[in-house]
């Protein structure tokens, strides 16, 4: 009896948490109607999309704007954006399962969404609140238009909801979450590293590309190294092709001089890089030494006491709610503590409590940033806007209608006290490895107008981002930046070098040309490997020596029609990849074997076509591909058992050019389409045949040739025509 009395109040726990966790997953019916849609008039826009789907957003503010660009992503990809909102309150575990759960407690660690709240009215100019605002607005419009689409518990969305988004994201971008990941992975406490004892340089840190490797490309031309006076820019960053930062394309225009094309990530109300009309940016990930982690040294008689200075402090201790979604509608919610010393926030793992401090904690005004960078109209009014220093990391690669041309390795740069690894774990109870100012703007490695006449940078060093004495100077920092050194050069920078180097008359055929080079550098760490595997005792193996023999032949290209490049690039990425990052790779015979048993099996030869090994596959379309790992047209993939299926590298891609007149013209493509996550519309993948065949789409600017291109006029609430 007493079992059936138990069984009995377990089933109505469970009905009764089932039943709370449905009200909570599902739309409050309040958030379906009007108090969602924002009153007639309060926003005067309207969307234009162009025959490939492409949102033009006009507005009369540059809020309606950043109302208009919500709506038409949304419309695309509203799955993501909410996934991205979910982030940012730390819910995702709510709408994922446990698998989340780690992100929602890091979320809570980090204390983003009360910094913002703190922060919002003091930091953020009105504009700039006014974009959040505006998206936010557009956002929930479109939720309580399509109710059956949103997950319950979220809505209204706010302002502070978007700028949380960028406040959180930033320290991804230069590596701690990798460096988190290695930490809760460690079994037992890691060695300290001691004043003057430990290498200056320690490894070289570079989590950014756990998992699937990706990079960028920028590099600008000017006026004096084309034949014509035209000046350009290549803005190429390298993104996963699906997900929370992947690109999509909007232009959004205002009357009040926002006029700018480019890439946004699914939650960002600004656009991110491109170009106005004036000057255009590209970023590239720069992997400076922007965190540190220590080691406390806890007091044995009280377990919320650590040592600094020779003195006990008292950590400060909050918990964290994370919601669990366990099966449909049921949710589980657990409580984690956070702790926090002076250095910042604390995790307590089983072999010690260990404080993580980064650059930029605190501020707020990324996006105000952003904003600037797009409303600047020259040179001078950029770098102001740089100045803000709220964009804690990235490489920026800068061209504008005047003819200048810029490389700026952006980095909050921390001043640390000589004498330490700053790469490896500190000790926790002495001031000294405890940072409390940056190095000023002017200190970070940057060149303007180089004699030279261009600029590059493709995630390596900034001390080689053009030719010439102009180069920053590798002995001007020190190395508890962590900057990139040269000798850790990526190949899509050296062959920048190689290609711009020889070339001084540009014409912008070239230029386009040069961005989609399929070759890896004869003078780089590929080109050691394969002498190591020429040079290595002839093997016994059959296989490995029919191998052997088809790296022998293989010319450096990717071209989509190579009979090498399959078995030579499979081969490289574990072998070439580590010794640009400092490290030694894996044993180059034993990955030619494992490579060239792949393909015997999938292709029943070791020299198919590349574009038959390298694919792009997007809901029925497969399609051959040309480029790779670390070549200038970029591309990783996952092998499948089959083939490799593209998941990164080159996605948007937007190469812009002024003429000697001033006016500016520029060309796109995206590797799938406008519609990143509507299968069934006709731009899901109506780009993908132009990229393989690395040709792009114009940009129209101009509304009257805009018109004439166009597929749909509406505004934010109407149906979208043809759709």
């Amino acid at each position: 009896m007493l079992k059936k009395i138990g069984l009995i109040v377990l089933v109505l726990v469970l009905l009764i948490a089932g039943w709370a966790a449905y009200k909570a997953f599902v739309p409050p019916a309040s958030y379906q109607g009007a108090d969602l849609i924002p009153p007639a008039g309060k926003y005067n826009v309207k969307i234009l999309r162009d025959t490939w789907g492409v949102p033009h957003i006009y507005g009369k503010t540059d809020a309606d704007t950043a109302y208009g660009l919500a709506w038409a992503h949304c419309e695309d990809d509203f799955a993501t954006i909410q996934e991205s909102v979910f982030l940012g309150r730390g819910k995702l575990a709510s709408m994922q399962g446990a698998e989340a759960a780690p992100m929602d407690f890091l979320v809570g660690l980090l204390n983003s969404q009360a910094i913002v709240a703190e922060k919002y009215e003091t930091d953020l100019s009105p504009e700039t609140r006014a974009m959040c605002e505006a998206y936010a607005a557009g956002y929930n419009h479109y939720a309580a238009l399509h109710p059956d689409q949103v997950y319950g518990g979220m809505l209204p969305v706010t302002g502070q909801d978007i700028v949380v988004g960028f406040v959180f994201k930033g320290p991804f971008f230069f590596g701690l979450d990798g460096a988190l990941k290695n930490l809760f992975s460690m079994k037992e406490a890691p060695a300290l590293s001691e004043k003057k004892t430990a290498s200056l340089f320690g490894e070289f840190r570079n989590w950014y590309t756990d998992g699937l490797p990706i990079g960028s490309n920028t590099f600008s031309i000017a006026p004096g190294r084309t034949p014509d006076g035209k000046t350009h820019i290549a803005i190429n960053s390298h993104q996963p092709w699906t997900g929370p930062v992947a690109w999509y394309e909007a232009r959004m225009k205002s009357e009040e001089g926002y006029d700018i094309v480019g890439g946004v990530f699914p939650g960002t109300p600004v656009i991110l890089h491109g170009h106005n009309r004036d000057l255009g940016w590209a970023h590239t990930v720069n992997a400076p030494d922007l965190f540190d982690i220590y080691k406390l040294e806890m007091n044995p008689d009280d377990p919320m006491q650590y040592k600094f200075d020779g003195e006990w402090k008292t950590l400060e201790k909050k918990t964290i709610p994370i919601e669990v979604r366990l099966w449909k509608y049921f949710t589980w919610t657990v409580r984690r503590n956070a702790f926090y010393s002076i250095h910042g926030p604390v995790l307590q793992l089983e072999h010690g409590m260990y404080a993580v401090r980064v650059a930029g904690a605190g501020d707020i005004r990324q996006v105000e940033q952003w904003y600037r960078m797009g409303k600047s109209r020259n040179i001078d009014e950029f770098e102001q806007a740089m100045r803000i220093r709220a964009i804690p990391s990235l490489n920026v690669g800068y061209a504008d209608k005047a003819g200048n041309i810029m490389y700026l390795y952006n980095a909050m740069m921390p001043v640390r006290t000589e004498g330490y690894n700053y790469k490896g774990f500190l000790p926790g109870n002495t001031s000294e490895t405890l940072w409390t100012e940056y190095y000023p703007f002017e200190k970070c490695p940057q060149v303007r107008n180089p004699a030279s006449g261009f600029v590059v940078n493709a995630n390596s060093t900034p001390f080689m981002a053009t030719e010439g004495p102009e180069n920053p100077k590798e002995a001007d920092y020190s190395p508890t930046s962590g900057i990139e050194k040269p000798a850790n050069i990526k190949n899509r920078q050296l062959r920048l070098l190689e290609i711009l180097s020889a070339d001084t008359s540009i014409t912008e055929e070239e230029f386009i040309a040069y961005k989609y080079d399929t070759k890896f550098s004869r003078n780089g760490k590929v080109a050691e490997v394969v002498q190591d595997i020429l040079a290595a005792p002839a093997p016994e193996d059959p296989l490995l020596k029919e191998a052997v023999e088809v790296i022998r032949k293989w010319d450096f290209d990717t071209n989509p029609e190579n009979t090498s490049a399959a078995l030579a690039v499979m081969s490289m990425w574990d072998t070439a990849g580590p010794r640009m990052d400092g490290g030694g790779g894996k044993p180059v015979m034993e990955v030619l074997l494992e490579q060239a048993k792949k393909l015997q099996g999938a292709f029943g030869k070791l020299d198919p076509a590349w574009q038959d090994v390298n694919r792009l596959v997007r809901g029925t379309i497969n399609l051959g591909l040309g480029g790779g790992p670390d070549i200038l047209h970029a591309c990783y993939g996952e092998w499948n058992g089959k083939h490799l299926e593209g998941r990164a590298g080159d996605c948007y891609v937007l190469l812009a050019t002024w003429n000697p007149d001033g006016n500016v013209h520029s060309q796109s493509i995206h590797q799938f389409g406008s519609a990143t996550l509507d299968a069934t519309s006709p731009h899901y993948a109506d780009q993908a045949p132009l990229f393989v065949q690395r040709k792009m789409k114009p940009v129209w600017l101009d509304e009257a040739e805009l018109r004439q291109n166009l597929e749909a006029e509406y505004a934010p609430g109407e149906d979208r025509p043809g759709v």
